[in-house]
C-alpha cells in the first residue's frame, strides 16, 4: 500500500464548508491510487461546542483542579467527534470509512496525563482496515497507557498522532492542513508582508517549532526527521504546493541544507523571567542541582538557562509563575520573578560557522531602542529576551534585517 497521512486542525474543520473541502482532499488522494490515513483534531476553537479549550472550560467550571485522568477524559472526546463526523462524511461521497480512536489504532502512551508520550504504536487493527480498501478516520492528540487509562499529547498532538503513525505504516508522506498556505518567515499578524517558504530542512523547521513557530509540532518534526518522511504543510483553501519539509533529502535520516543564514522569525509571548542570587557560589554547592530538580519533580519547564557562581537565570511560561514561586521559596535564596518578557528568534540552519550573525541580531534590536535581557544561541537559532512590548517591533525589524521577505 502506497500511504499518505492527511491531519487536518482545527480550525481546518470549524465550518461545513470547510469539512466538504476536508473531504473532497482525500478523495482525490484515494482516486490518485494512494491509502490516505486521515488523523483529525477537534473541531473549531475555544467558545465552538467542541473544541478541546471549550471542553477545558467547562471542566474547570466544575472544578478548576479537576484530575489529570478525568480531565485527559473529557478531553480526547473533541476529536473522537471530530473523528466519527468526519467519517460519515467521507461516507456520504461513496468514500468508506471508519473512524478510531487513539487507543483503538494501537497509540500506547506513558501515564503522564495532559503531555503524555507515545510509546508504541500495535498497528495490526489500522492496517486491516487498510486491507479492506476502507480509509480509518484518527481521533489526534490520544492514546492509552498499558494499564487502559486514556490520555493526551499535550497542545499540538494531533500532529505527533500523525507523525507516529506515519512511521507507523511507512508512509509516502505526511500532509499538514492548516489555516495558512505553508510555513512563513514570520507570524503574517505581525509581519503581513511574511513570505511563504517552499521548502525546509528538517532542522530548520524543528528550530522553528521550538521557538514558537505554531504550524506544526516539535515532536511530529522531530519524529518524522528521524525516520526521514516528507512533510508537506498545506492550506486547505489553497491548492498550491504549501511548504516542503525534508526536500531534498538524499538518504533517510540525511538532509542537505540551504544558503540561506536566517530562514525565518520565531517567537515566544508571555516568559517570565526567573533570576536566583543569595549563594556565595553557585558552582561549588548542589543548590543548582536542587533548583532544576525541584522545578523538574513540578512540572515546570525552563528555557534560556544561564549560570554563573553568583546568579542563575532563566525563563518560563507566565502561567507557570505561581508553581515555580512555590517550589523556590523554601530554599532561602533571593529569587526575584518578573513577568511580561518575550522571546524572539532568528533560525536558520545555514548560520553555523557564519560570523556576525549575532552581531547583526544585536545591532538591529539595539537600532529600534530594544533593550536585549538574555540570550542564548545553538548552531541553528539565536534567541533574545525582550520586553513583551516590544515583540512586534522586534519581530519586524529583525524581518527586514535579514531581508526574508525577498525569500
Amino acid at each position: 500500500m502506497r500511504t499518505i497521512i492527511q491531519k487536518f486542525g482545527g480550525t481546518s474543520l470549524a465550518s461545513q464548508a470547510d469539512r466538504e473541502m476536508a473531504y473532497e482532499r482525500v478523495w482525490a488522494t484515494a482516486q490518485a491510487g494512494y491509502s490516505p490515513v486521515v488523523v483529525v483534531s477537534a473541531m473549531g476553537r475555544r467558545g465552538e461546542p467542541y473544541a478541546t479549550d471549550t471542553l477545558l472550560d467547562l471542566l474547570h467550571g466544575t472544578n478548576p483542579e479537576a484530575a489529570g485522568a478525568n480531565t485527559d477524559l473529557l478531553l480526547s472526546c473533541g476529536e473522537v467527534i471530530a473523528a466519527a463526523v468526519f467519517a460519515e462524511g467521507l461516507n456520504r461521497l461513496g468514500l468508506s470509512a471508519v473512524a478510531m480512536t487513539g487507543w483503538q489504532c494501537g497509540i500506547y502512551t506513558d501515564d503522564t496525563h495532559g503531555s503524555a508520550r507515545v510509546v508504541g504504536v500495535e498497528s495490526e487493527r489500522l492496517l486491516s482496515v487498510l486491507r479492506e480498501g476502507k480509509v480509518p478516520v484518527v481521533a489526534g492528540f490520544q492514546g492509552v497507557t498499558e494499564a487502559g487509562a486514556v490520555t493526551t499529547l499535550g497542545r499540538g498532538g494531533s500532529d505527533t498522532t500523525a507523525a507516529v503513525l506515519g512511521v507507523a505504516l511507512k508512509a509516502e508522506r505526511l500532509e499538514i492542513y492548516t489555516d495558512v498556505d505553508g510555513v512563513k518567515t514570520a507570524d503574517p499578524k505581525l509581519v503581513p508582508e511574511a513570505a511563504t517558504l517552499k521548502s525546509l530542512s528538517y532542522r530548520e523547521v524543528v528550530e522553528l517549532a521550538h521557538m514558537g513557530a505554531k504550524v506544526l509540532h516539535p515532536r511530529a518534526a522531530e519524529i518524522s526527521m528521524e525516520e526521514g518522511i516528507p512533510i508537506q504543510i498545506l492550506s486547505l483553501a489553497d491548492s498550491g504546493s504549501g511548504t516542503v519539509i525534508g526536500h531534498g533529502v538524499k538518504q533517510r535520516g540525511g538532509e542537505r541544507i540551504g544558503d540561506r543564514v536566517v530562514t525565518g522569525i520565531a517567537h515566544l509571548s508571555r516568559r517570565a523571567q526567573v533570576k536566583i542570587s543569595g549563594q556565595d557560589d553557585f558552582h561549588k554547592s548542589s543548590v543548582t542541582k536542587r533548583i532544576f530538580q525541584m522545578l523538574a519533580d513540578a512540572g515546570v519547564s525552563i528555557d534560556l538557562i544561564f549560570l554563573s557562581s553568583e546568579l542563575i537565570a532563566f525563563i518560563i511560561d507566565e502561567e507557570q509563575v505561581a508553581v515555580a514561586r512555590e517550589v523556590l521559596t523554601p530554599l532561602d535564596l533571593d529569587v526575584k520573578i518578573e513577568v511580561g518578557f518575550a522571546k524572539v528568534s532568528v533560525v536558520g540552519a545555514g548560520m553555523h560557522g557564519v560570523p556576525g550573525v549575532m552581531a547583526r541580531v544585536v545591532n538591529c534590536l539595539e537600532s529600534e531602542y530594544i533593550p536585549i535581557f538574555q540570550t542564548t544561541d545553538s548552531h541553528a537559532n539565536i534567541s533574545c529576551l525582550i520586553l513583551e512590548e516590544h515583540l512586534s517591533r522586534a519581530v519586524r525589524a529583525l524581518h527586514n534585517e535579514f531581508q526574508l521577505d525577498r525569500i
